[in-house]
Parts: C-alpha cells; sequence; structure tokens
C-alpha cells in the first residue's frame, strides 16, 4: 500500500517560522495533486495549500503571501514553509495525496491518501 507521513511541527513564537514536511511512499506510479490541510481545535478541517503535479499552486486566504507550498516529485514530497506566524494558524496540520499506485505487476488504483498530522504550536 502507500503511506504518507508528515514531520516539522512543532512550538514556535509569533512571528516565527516552520517548514513541514510530507513524505509518500510504497508502491507509487504518480502523485497528482498534493495539499496540506489543518484543523484546529473546535473547527472543520480547512485546505491551507494545495500543487498539482506541474507546479501550480493554490493558498487559502488567511496565509496568502505567509506560506509557501512546494513538492519535489523525484521524492515524492511536498513542502509547506510558514513564516509570520501567528496564533490563529496554531492547528494539527494534514497531509493529503491524491496517489495512484501499482496494486499488481500491471493493475494500477487510486488513494486519496492522509498523514498523521503534526501539531503547530504558535504562542510566546
Amino acid at each position: 500500500q502507500v503511506h504518507v507521513v508528515e514531520s516539522g511541527g512543532g512550538l514556535v513564537q509569533p512571528g516565527g517560522s516552520l517548514r513541514l514536511s510530507c513524505a509518500a511512499s510504497g508502491r507509487i506510479f504518480s502523485i497528482n495533486v498534493m495539499g496540506w490541510y489543518r484543523q484546529a481545535p473546535g473547527k472543520q478541517r480547512e485546505l491551507v495549500a494545495g500543487i498539482t503535479r506541474n507546479g501550480s499552486t493554490n493558498y487559502t486566504n488567511s496565509v496568502k503571501g505567509r506560506f509557501t507550498i512546494s513538492r519535489d516529485n523525484a521524492k515524492n514530497m511536498v513542502y509547506l514553509q510558514m513564516n509570520s506566524l501567528k496564533p490563529e494558524d496554531m492547528a494539527v496540520y494534514y497531509c493529503n495525496a491524491e496517489i495512484i499506485y501499482y496494486t499488481g505487476s500491471y493493475y494500477l488504483d487510486a488513494l486519496d491518501a492522509w498523514g498523521q498530522g503534526t501539531l503547530v504550536t504558535v504562542s510566546s
């Protein structure tokens, strides 16, 4: 099967920076859209940023100009550079990837894969 694993969360002061990483692994044929979502306590999960295989990006309005999403197709990885962090950015951040993977020698299937989440705490 396939898996996605996030890393890079932690505690940062307001105005600080963090870089999240997400690695997809398994019998991967290709990955379409990759994205970062977040969920704060008592709130719904929301899309933070997404990136297509050819590098087109989109961001939720609240992070535009502060966050940058990027990916390395050769390594099946996606990153989220977060600058000028605010207390309202505090949440569990989840990686999502639309993965096409091998189920056998000649067969492919698709999976909307999620990581386990990484906590970002913004506090002084």
